[in-house]
């Protein structure tokens, strides 16, 4: 039978409700799920490896790249196929991405969680879980890096997305749409990705700041990121890389001063574009000297800029690292 790791970290999965606190909270380990989880005998030989239970809000960037080491080892192993890391669905766009851009091996890599927890009725714990290890277990995801698996959908890590807070159906891939699903215990693969970033690195930057542009929004959060000592800031701006002037002349100020500064949308999907010369216009953005975010999203964006910066990508660099697989990059020269 394949051989699979599975490294099991927490989140709504892992929880139970406790009515003393009032809510559900961390409660079931690695090997209480996989005894829920009877179908897998029949799928592959699980390697269980228990890594705590934690809320995925709890998790920094550092904590991801710690949690890559022990992924990692899991899938060099020789002996195993690949590997299903099992957290909470409230950061696993921005984990599994984290992890895609460290994965530069063959072996599948996949992500799941559940949206209702094990008190819950409809649990999909378990289901989630064995989709994944089948995921794995079958040829087809071979090299296609890390994705995530939830509600029968499979997804690649730099396109996934959260579009909903509750529903079993909760996760899209709103620019490229899904790579394939799960269906009657068979793996179908409707398309391939076109390519992967990839970033060798240990290390990851801290802090690097999300700006999210909303309407009257000036340059004040820009110029506290830079007093905080920014290592980098990501601004989502609306539409295709619009934002008011003010937002813009502090960028300008933090970019001059050496931070690396991303242009994103908050805009669910689509990529930053060049064709506005007004004041705050997404084509003075990059006269100014930011780097496009290609289709990445705000929070997919902050992940890479962490990673390049803490692997010492120069602005070449890093717009190449945030550029989209076979675009080209479209760095714009500074002023």
């Amino acid at each position: 039978m394949p051989r699979v790791a599975v490294v099991f970290t927490g989140g709504t999965i892992s929880m139970a409700v406790d009515p003393v606190a009032g809510g559900n909270v961390p409660t079931l380990d690695g090997e209480a799920l996989l005894a829920r989880t009877p179908a897998l005998s029949s799928v592959a030989d699980v390697v269980a490896i228990d890594r705590g239970r934690t809320p995925a809000s709890h998790f920094t960037i550092g904590d991801l790249v710690g949690l890559w080491s022990v992924i990692r080892s899991a899938a060099d192993d020789a002996a195993t196929d690949g590997v299903v890391v099992v957290q909470g669905t409230d950061t696993i766009e921005e984990t599994a991405f984290c992890w895609d851009l460290l994965h530069d091996g063959p072996k599948p890599i996949v992500v799941t969680g559940a949206m209702r927890s094990s008190s819950e009725a409809g649990y999909d714990g378990p289901a989630n879980i064995t989709d994944a290890v089948r995921a794995v277990a079958a040829p087809d995801l071979r090299g296609e890096g890390v994705t995530v698996v939830m509600g029968g959908t499979i997804h690649a890590a730099d396109d996934v997305a959260k579009m909903h807070t509750s529903s079993l159906t909760a996760f899209g891939s709103p620019n490229f749409g899904p790579l394939g699903d799960i269906v009657g215990g068979r793996v179908a693969i409707r398309r391939r990705r076109a390519g992967r970033r990839h970033v060798a690195t240990d290390v990851a930057a801290e802090p690097v700041f999300l700006i999210t542009a909303v309407t009257g929004i000036d340059g004040s959060l820009i110029e506290a990121a830079v007093g905080l000592g920014a290592r980098g800031i990501v601004v989502a701006a609306t539409g295709s890389g619009n934002t008011s002037l003010g937002l813009l002349t502090a960028a300008e100020r933090a970019i001059r001063s050496g931070i690396p500064v991303v242009l994103a949308t908050r805009v669910p999907a689509g990529r930053v574009g060049s064709g506005y010369a007004f004041p705050g216009g997404n084509a003075n953005w990059l006269r100014s000297g930011a780097i496009p975010a290609g289709s990445l999203s705000g929070p997919k964006a902050r992940i890479a800029l962490s990673l390049g910066v803490g692997a010492g990508l120069d602005r070449t660099g890093l717009a190449a690292l945030l550029a989209d697989p076979g675009e080209p990059v479209a760095l714009v020269s500074t002023r």
